[in-house]
């Protein structure tokens, strides 16, 4: 009787960290996807925010505002 409480607990306890270990891995794969793709906005989407576009510029980017540093498509 002693032995099958003490295997529940143990079953217990691996399941919950299992999924502890499933919901890191979900907000990591989440954050990598956010990071890796790049941002593209309009030279109106850029004034709008607040920025003004730098096309003329290296790289073609948003300078200042809510769109700062995302590139200009």
């Amino acid at each position: 009787m002693r032995i099958r409480r003490i295997l529940a607990a143990v079953t217990a306890a691996a399941a919950l960290a299992g999924l502890g270990l499933t919901g890191a891995a979900t907000a990591i794969a989440a954050s990598a996807t956010a990071q890796g793709a790049p941002s593209y906005v309009t030279p109106s989407e850029c004034r709008q925010g607040g920025g003004t576009p730098a096309i003329n510029e290296a790289g073609n980017y948003c300078k200042g505002g809510t769109k700062d540093g995302e590139k200009i498509d």
